[in-house]
């Protein structure tokens, strides 16, 4: 088994010597056994973290590096107007934290999502028109998500304080980011 231990990003096709084509539902695991598109067993064994992204690469422990393409599966597409529609249509699903792909065609803007009966129905009340299709899906990584993040950030804060008992103060936390969506 070729074990895939590190996130590359972006990769040329012709650096890579295979590929490994999973859906959205596959591609948010860290941990995974799965055969490449020749055939081959593959074993990924990622930190946990940003979804895996169509065109992203992944290093073996060889150094052979392996390329993730996003697996033609069920969506919905919704479109509406450019402008103000289509902002209020992102706005409301990605209020709901949903993963979204967002885009644009020759017939115009749209936002993407995996089908679910409640984000259907809430994307008509705002007037999309609604596609079921299948299509790859792969959705926007968020601002806190990009590609090489690793999820955690610290912060020292100095206080001063002026009172009877002056004292000052540092500290510092973590924060983990994590974004599980199960539908």
């Amino acid at each position: 088994m070729l074990k895939l231990i590190e996130r590359l990003g972006p990769v040329a096709e012709s650096t890579a010597s295979d590929t490994l084509t999973l859906p959205f539902e596959l591609r948010i695991r860290g941990r995974l056994k799965a055969k490449s598109d020749s055939g081959r067993e593959l074993g990924l064994f990622l930190d946990r973290g940003p979804v895996l992204r169509s065109g992203e690469g992944l290093k073996a422990e060889s150094g052979e590096i392996v390329r993730v393409c996003a697996a033609v599966e069920p969506v919905v597409t919704a479109r509406v107007s450019a402008g103000l529609p289509l902002a209020r249509l992102a706005y409301h699903l990605g209020n709901r934290h949903v993963q979204l792909a967002l885009g644009e065609d020759d017939k115009g803007g749209w936002v993407r999502f995996p089908p679910d009966h409640v984000l259907e129905e809430l994307a008509a009340l705002l007037g999309a028109e609604l596609e079921h299709q299948n299509a790859t899906f792969d959705p926007e990584p968020g601002a806190y998500n990009q590609v090489g993040d690793g999820h955690s950030h610290s912060h020292a804060h100095g206080h001063s304080h002026s009172s009877s008992q002056s004292h000052d103060h540092d500290h510092e936390h973590s924060h983990g980011h994590e974004h599980h969506h199960a539908h």
